[in-house]
């Protein structure tokens, strides 16, 4: 009776085992930095076609240090976080591992990923000069210009601390040297109409209130503020430039996906991963965040294309990374802050 009951038992436990096992290889595990709004969509669609469940957790920051804190028994599969430096973080930190997929290689240019598949872009940003409809709109403007004694007292950014503005004098420097980079941040700080501070968005809130006639701000927010009844406004007073269309083209950041080093769900990550990067996902994600896709068989949402075709920094985006600690070493040199 004994040896039945332990067989009964055994057998129960082998049975609840494998229900267990049957349904964690049905899920995948994400952090993300991305909100909410701009992600589910996608995991919605990701489950229906592939039957894998997709479980989130969303943070604005510390999803890299809970990854490190968690080590092996971390049960993240995949991180999806914005800026280049958030990606090579994850790199540096060991974090991550390659991947090597036939299918993310063709859908994603390689300006946009690792060389050694540690990650890979979803979309991309563009670093816009805003400029006040007070004045004609310019034929052309260039980040150099930023630095011309003409706008002095003109000119409205965020902390030079932000990672946005450190991955657009990161990219300066990939392009001019740190010497001439240096010189040009201190022009630009000479040209400030106010002492770097707020958002992006409270960058175009100044022009509008004749604070300042520029603006440096990420593409994304100029349609965020024109879809806000409250915001439309700031837009409406500005023109959107996308910079150096003479030159080099306009810089781009991107945001992007990695795939943890213990991920627990490898497949499953792979496959959203995949996913991710495909034309249908791709314009999903479009629609929603107004971002730039990275695969070049999509196009933008109809709002961002209207803002005109450009001609972006044809920088690959790991160079970014490579001259962020320079980058941060010369805006406090100059005091950019301050």
């Amino acid at each position: 009776m004994l040896k039945k009951a332990l067989f009964t038992l055994s057998t129960a436990s082998v049975l609840a085992a494998s229900v267990t096992a049957n349904a964690a290889d049905k899920e995948v595990n994400v952090y993300s930095y991305r909100q909410p709004f701009l992600v589910e969509p996608l995991f919605a669609d990701f489950t229906k076609e592939t039957g894998v469940k997709v479980n989130v957790v969303f943070a604005k920051k510390g999803l890299i240090e809970r990854v490190e804190r968690e080590g092996k028994l971390s049960p993240a599969d995949v991180v999806l976080t914005t800026d280049i430096s958030n990606l090579m973080k994850l790199v540096n930190k060991n974090l991550s591992q390659p991947v090597d997929s036939k299918s993310i290689s063709e859908d994603i240019p390689a300006q946009f990923r690792d060389p050694k598949g540690e990650w890979f872009a979803l979309t991309t940003r563009v670093r816009n000069i805003y400029t006040t409809k007070r004045d004609g709109k310019p034929q052309s403007i260039s980040y150099a210009d930023l630095a011309d004694p003409k706008y002095k007292g003109k000119i409205c950014t965020r902390s030079g601390k932000n990672k946005y503005n450190v991955g657009l004098v990161a990219s300066y420097i990939a392009n001019n040297g740190e010497a001439e980079t240096k010189q040009w941040l201190e022009g630009v700080k000479a040209n400030l109409a106010r002492r770097p501070q707020g958002n992006d968005r409270a960058q175009v809130k100044a022009v509008k209130e004749g604070v300042c006639d520029l603006a440096i701000g990420n593409s994304y927010y100029y349609g965020a503020m024109l879809k806000k009844a409250d915001q439309k406004a700031w837009a409406d007073s500005v023109y959107i430039n996308f910079p150096d269309q003479n030159g080099r083209g306009s810089h781009v950041n991107v945001s992007g996906m990695v795939l943890t080093k213990h991920a627990p769900n490898k497949n499953n990550a792979v496959k959203l991963m995949e996913y991710l990067a495909d034309d249908k996902a791709q314009g999903i994600y479009a629609e929603v965040n107004m971002e730039y896709p990275v695969n070049p068989a999509v196009k933008p949402s109809e709002l961002v294309t209207s803002w005109g075709e450009f001609k972006a920094d044809s920088l690959p985006v790991y160079k970014l990374a490579e001259n962020y600690a320079s980058a941060q070493k010369l805006l406090d040199e100059v005091k950019f802050d301050l």
